[in-house]
């Protein structure tokens, strides 16, 4: 018997030391990689004081002080990048070049700012929330819709967004949560008793989820739920009527707690860009290219905080009194998990209020050989599942025969399926799926749409297609291929506003 437990104390420690090279290899290999990337530059180091951050919450507790702040801040992100990067032809693609093609400052509106539609009679509010690394323009389209239905609009920019990347170096997902209580407040309070909504982008999907958490733990709806970052004024918030969560950022994977360390190690000499994930020149004026281990360590914590929430709220029963809650998601995206959608959230809703909307992929005979994973296990397995409390909409082939594309419906608590709406349109020749980056952006959106804009001198990140030896470009070969609009737009448009109108109804109308 001693013998045997020898034995298995040296197999237990080989392995263990077997583990530890392993871990050491990997992180030498990334360290590595790291310093083979671009160096950093003056937007990535670049220190900005006037920024708001949740210890500010109380100093800046209205959206007049949020913007009169951000105003400032914008002034110092003038002296201090603008005013230092250098002008000419090899600049016309750098965000920070002073009057390039990329320079977010030569667009009107700068679509990196806070910004407010507000029509003359207001049925409701919709607050935007953006998502990690981009800013406000990402949700522009479907403010304006909102806003053309008469829907007051706060479309409300992210501490550490919209300015250079470096705010993603300190910002926490606290400082985006108290940033989104007081754009909440501020809708609840101009609209006298309108309902409020909240459409939120990949990481903003989680702060509006963690936002009515913390708002009907307050109203006294689900008292048995914990509280998040900035409980002491959850009195004071209103429970939104509807949810629309855009490619949600509900679950991630759990490597990105390793992104803790990179971050404490880019602070050693030498070591700057191991507090990177990505190092790209920035040339999308509204949206950062680079993104911080930092960025990648607080959707992990958010994601994990509203998770823990969710499911401690849902422990006895299914959560009642949740905001009607409509999900848009691919079913492949490289950036989150589409499964947790499902299994962190609705799942965990009652029944008859909330729905799936499912983009599925190309699944016409040529195409399908093609992909890498194929994901009909998953779709399979949600549409026929009856015991699933919420609705889902399926977007796709109508055959494998054809391009042409229909949405299928299947009830809550149901297996049935049927077709539901037939979209206009068939999927593009060169489209063989959706992406997380793609849904919030039509056809026609004159930076990441289809076709570049008639005016010129404008820099276009749509439906590029450059050709050429790989190695030459500095644009990596996976950002071209990723798909930036939405083909499908116009159907899913109609699908939010149906939505919020719905939700909208019982208190709010046209002729308030």
């Amino acid at each position: 018997m001693t013998r045997v437990m020898r034995f298995v104390g040296r197999l237990v420690a080989n392995f263990g030391v077997a583990l530890f090279g392993a871990l050491i290899a990997a992180v030498l290999a990334y360290v590595l990689w790291a310093r083979a990337q671009p160096p950093v530059q003056l937007w990535h180091e670049v220190a900005l004081e006037q920024e708001f951050t949740a210890a500010r919450a109380q100093e800046i507790a209205s959206l007049d002080a949020y913007r009169a702040l951000e105003d400032r801040l914008f002034e110092e992100l003038d002296a201090k990048v603008y005013a230092h990067v250098p002008t000419g032809p090899t600049q016309r693609l750098n965000r920070f070049s002073p009057g390039s093609a990329s320079d977010p400052r030569q667009r009107e509106p700068n679509w990196n700012r806070t910004f407010e539609l507000i029509p003359e009679r207001p049925r409701g509010g919709v607050l935007l929330l953006h998502g990690m690394s981009d800013g406000p323009y990402s949700l522009r389209a479907l403010g304006q819709a909102l806003y053309a239905q008469s829907y007051r609009v706060l479309g409300l920019r992210m501490p550490g967004h919209g300015t250079a990347p470096a705010g993603l170096l300190d910002v926490t997902w606290e400082d985006m949560a108290a940033a989104t209580q007081l754009g909440a407040r501020h809708l609840a309070d101009s609209l006298d008793g309108k309902p409020i909504h909240i459409i939120g982008y990949s990481t903003g999907a989680a702060l509006a989820l963690d936002y009515s958490l913390d708002a009907l733990v307050y109203s006294g709806a689900d008292s048995g739920a914990d509280s998040g970052p900035d409980s002491e004024a959850g009195a004071e918030l209103a429970v939104p009527a509807s949810l629309v969560l855009v490619s949600p950022a509900i679950g991630v994977t759990p490597a990105a707690t390793l992104t803790r360390w990179f971050a404490l190690m880019s602070h050693l000499p030498g070591l700057e860009q191991l507090a990177w994930t990505t190092l790209v020149p920035e040339f999308d004026p509204f949206n950062y290219n680079a993104f911080s281990a930092n960025a990648s360590l607080q959707v992990h914590r958010m994601t994990r905080a509203t998770t823990r929430r969710v499911r401690r709220l849902a422990a006895e029963s299914l959560i009642e009194e949740f905001p009607s809650t409509l999900v848009l998601l691919s079913v492949v995206d490289a950036t989150v998990s589409p499964r947790a959608a499902v299994d962190n959230l609705l799942g965990h809703l009652a029944s008859g209020r909330h729905e799936l909307l499912l983009y599925d992929i190309n699944r016409e005979a040529v195409a399908s050989p093609l992909i890498v994973t194929d994901t009909a296990e998953l779709t399979k397995q949600l549409m026929a599942d009856a015991s699933l409390p919420f609705a889902i909409t399926l977007v796709g082939n109508e055959s494998a025969a054809n391009r042409r594309v229909i949405a299928r419906y299947k009830a809550p608590g149901t297996a049935e399926v049927a077709p539901s709406d037939s979209l206009s349109g068939t999927w593009p020749d060169d489209t063989i799926a959706l992406s997380h980056v793609d849904l919030p952006f039509p056809p026609d959106d004159p930076l990441y749409g289809r076709y570049p804009p008639q005016e010129p001198g404008q820099v276009f990140l749509g439906q590029l297609a450059i050709r050429g030896e790989r190695g030459v470009l500095k644009i990596p070969a996976q950002w071209l291929l990723r798909l930036r609009h939405n083909p499908f737009y116009e159907y899913q448009e109609r699908r939010v506003l149906d939505w919020i109108d719905q939700a909208n109804a019982p208190t709010g109308n046209a002729d308030d």
